[in-house]
């Protein structure tokens, strides 16, 4: 089970509000964010720590900026 990093109770709020989901128990339950895929596999240290922050998986961390 993933680790969520801690952010103030409004900015959850806040992303809660925005996807419609609990950003904490989302990562908890090793799903992402975006996708509501899973978020299990990841290339390297540094996007399993964007995932921790952002709750986004690789796929969709790959995909920022491409639009």
């Amino acid at each position: 089970m993933a680790k969520p990093d801690e952010k103030a109770p409004q900015i959850d709020k806040f992303l809660g509000a925005l996807r419609g989901k609990n950003r904490k128990e989302t990562i908890e339950q090793n799903k992402c964010m975006t996708c509501d895929g899973d978020a299990i596999k990841f290339r390297d240290e540094l996007s399993e720590r964007e995932y921790a922050i952002s709750g986004m998986c690789q796929e969709c961390q790959d995909g920022i900026g491409e639009e």
